[in-house]
């Protein structure tokens, strides 16, 4: 990955989640191009090895491990493979997370008559188990991996925490209660642990990504002949910027909030960057 500019990460010890997916992957490689000794967790190894390898091919340091972040017996595990490896965990940036159908109404607004309708998800029909899965999966998702890696950053120079929020933390999307509510939980805790750990030298902050093409949005997004969906069409007329972000416009906060001559004093944030979405009122 060509970065613009870089920090000097030289032999921390950077633990990713979710790090097969598209985001946390290029999470992954910068920190890689900055000298970090990158290891990369995704419940699909696969997904893991494909963006380790590309950071060794570029001349960087990287293990992939298979970790479900919702089974700490799976997160310890590869926290033994990593110290074996690299040594203790210097910065976590906990990056699993994602949505489910079973947490999502098919309908923005509710109507009584929509319920004769048929393969219809209203409110009413949400799945609570759907729903728990949802909520497991962002926050408890972030939590687990903290219990395990965090307790090793104590006293440790630069030690810090990122945690991938999103801009549904800000203003709620329609359609989608429990990643909305999920992600709102994630800010919520990135306050609460900087705080939390605000006397033993870990800062604790978050980044809340508004629209960026993923693969797990691009269905969304984008009808199969790669025009907008009527959905994408409404989010870039609330978007002032009027386009969906690049990953790569996702690096400058990540390297600035790691770095500590830049960010020092930077505690319990969470980060937009959502080309305004967040701070346009529609008028």
């Amino acid at each position: 990955m060509h970065l613009p500019f870089q920090i000097d990460l030289q032999d921390k010890v950077i633990v990713i989640t979710g790090g097969g997916g598209i985001i946390c992957g290029a999470f992954a490689e910068a920190v890689g191009a900055c000298g970090a000794k990158v290891a990369v967790l995704d419940l699909k190894k696969e997904y893991a090895q494909s963006v380790a390898d590309s950071i060794i091919a570029s001349g960087g340091t990287a293990i992939a491990l298979s970790a479900n972040v919702l089974d700490k017996e799976s997160l310890e595990q590869a926290k033994k493979e990593i110290v074996k490896t690299f040594g203790t965990c210097d910065i976590l940036i906990n990056g699993a997370g994602g949505n489910h159908p079973k947490g999502t109404t098919t309908l923005e607004y509710y109507n009584p008559k929509d319920e004769e309708k048929e393969d219809l998800i209203s409110f009413f029909d949400l799945d609570p188990e759907g729903v728990s899965f949802v909520f497991n999966l962002n926050f408890l998702g972030t939590l687990l991996p903290t219990q395990v890696f965090a307790g090793d950053m104590i006293g440790k120079k630069d030690a810090s925490i990122i945690n991938v929020s999103s801009m549904n933390a800000f203003t709620p999307l329609t359609k989608i209660p429990a990643y909305s509510g999920a992600k709102a939980a994630v800010s919520n805790f990135t306050q609460w642990l900087a705080v939390h750990f605000s006397k033993v030298g870990i800062r604790v902050n978050a980044i809340a990504p508004g629209f960026f093409v993923t693969n797990q949005n691009r269905s969304l997004l984008y009808n199969q002949d790669g025009s907008l969906t009527p959905r994408s069409e409404k989010i870039l007329s609330q978007t002032p910027m009027n386009r969906f972000g690049e990953v790569e416009e996702l690096i400058g906060t990540l390297l600035w909030l790691l770095c500590p001559d830049a960010s020092s004093f930077v505690n319990g944030t969470v980060i937009p960057v959502d080309g305004g979405f967040s701070a346009y009122s529609g008028v």
